[in-house]
């Protein structure tokens, strides 16, 4: 009996199907994530709501004269931090400059109005779809797991999340499986759209205008450029005390050994000989400097098998223990790519040198066209950019690509290095 053909592109759709059902998940859960982080800033815009209304009503009594402007200054705070948040899952928001907290320019600046509409729409409508985005993975975990335990519910407890229905059988407690599958459903498929619906009033609300962004983003790239100007030079410095310091004595040093064993051919060949072997290792030692000059000009294992295959040398030639985790979808620019390799070379080698750390991580991820760097140590904290730790250099190269670092490193530890880079194209 002839075997029946295989069909063609099973194989391919099984495995198309498979990484949309990846994809899918993953955004799910990335959403989710955004909606916990929304609930938060919700819940702080909800506070803040009642302190302003109860300063705007005390101000004939006076009090509000001194409440206002408070209310107004966390209000500019909050939303402040929600445009960080929302750059952090997408497009930058470029908010406008400080707004003053006096009463008679705040009520007419167009800038409070906007946050104070925000406040209002996020203290609300994101409050609820922060708090459904934590609810329904709960329910859905309670209700799908509920045939694992229904026997242990007491009398007359309710077998699903919403209240409705009594477990008294299988048949029950079947059911109320199934609606869990529902709420896993609607995970799935509805939670990256309120993740959208959440921050699209942040978005619209808490941006500059036209002209304030134009007018900010002239004068960020020309702090970028300047940083870019720095960074180039610092770096053709570098390569020239490099180049001067290594390569030029080993160079040197050949030359010199070439000349007197010219001059010993002639006298004594044997002494000559040896004096050329002493050459050849010179020669192979001024090979070997330049080879490390070139290296850290670009990387060839950088260029050749990216950026996860880079750092992952760079972990493995780490006097501490370092575990790297890679997750970007895909490549960056050229160089973004060197810039996030050098930043974590210096932050590892600042690590091994001041930390005191037991170990180490470095984690890299990409979302909304930015490549995102975090570096962590258990050691002992208190990294100062004006205490010579390699910072401010790292500053100055990630402010050339108009990207953004963050410093966490308390006294007595943890560390952490947050780097923000714009892909590239």
């Amino acid at each position: 009996m002839a075997a029946s053909p295989e069909r063609p592109g099973g194989g391919e759709g099984r495995t198309g199907a498979a990484a949309v059902a990846a994809r899918t998940v993953s955004r799910a859960f990335a959403a989710l994530e955004q909606l916990a982080g929304g609930l938060a800033t919700s819940v702080l815009a909800l506070l803040v709501l009642p302190w302003l209304l109860l300063g705007v009503l005390t101000v004939p009594l006076g009090v509000g004269v001194l409440l206002t402007p408070v209310a107004l200054s966390a209000a500019h705070a909050l939303a402040h931090r929600e445009r960080e948040r929302l750059g952090r899952w997408g497009p930058e928001v470029v908010g406008p400059e400080r707004p003053s907290t006096r009463l008679r320019l705040a009520w007419a600046d167009p800038v409070t109005r906007r946050t104070l509409r925000w406040l209002v729409r996020h203290g609300t409508f994101g409050l609820l779809l922060g708090a459904l985005g934590v609810l329904l993975p709960l329910f859905a975990v309670r209700d799908v797991s509920f045939p694992l335990w229904w026997r242990l519910v007491p009398e007359g407890v309710t077998s699903t999340s919403i209240g409705i229905g009594t477990a008294r059988s299988w048949t029950d407690a079947g059911a109320a499986g199934l609606l869990g599958l529902c709420w896993c459903a609607a995970v799935l498929l509805l939670s990256p759209r309120m993740a959208r619906l959440q921050a699209g009033a942040g978005r619209r609300l808490l941006a500059a205008s036209p002209e304030a962004d134009l007018s900010l983003r002239v004068a960020e790239l020309t702090a970028s450029r300047a940083a870019a100007l720095d960074a180039h030079a610092s770096e053709l410095r570098r390569i020239e005390r490099a180049l001067h310091d290594g390569a030029q004595n080993r160079m040197i040093r050949v030359t010199v050994l070439l000349g007197a064993a010219r001059r010993m051919a002639a006298r004594d060949p044997s002494q000559a000989e040896s004096l050329l072997e002493q050459t050849q290792t010179a020669v192979e030692d001024a090979l070997a400097e330049l080879r490390s000059v070139s290296r850290s000009i670009l990387p060839p294992v950088l260029a050749d098998r990216g950026l996860e295959a880079a750092l992952t040398a760079l972990a493995a030639d780490c006097a501490v223990p370092c575990a790297v985790e890679v997750e970007a979808a895909e490549r960056c620019a050229a160089s973004v790519e060197a810039t996030a390799y050098f930043v974590v070379a210096e932050a590892l080698t600042n690590i091994a040198k001041h930390s005191g750390a037991h170990r180490a991580a470095v984690k890299v991820s990409s979302s909304g066209g930015r490549l995102h760097l975090r570096i962590e140590d258990d050691g002992h904290g208190g990294a100062e950019e004006e205490g010579g730790s390699g910072l401010s250099g790292i500053r100055r190269r990630v402010a050339a690509h108009d990207g953004s670092l963050t410093v966490g490193s308390p006294p007595g530890g943890p560390t952490a290095l947050e780097v923000r880079l714009p892909c590239g194209v």
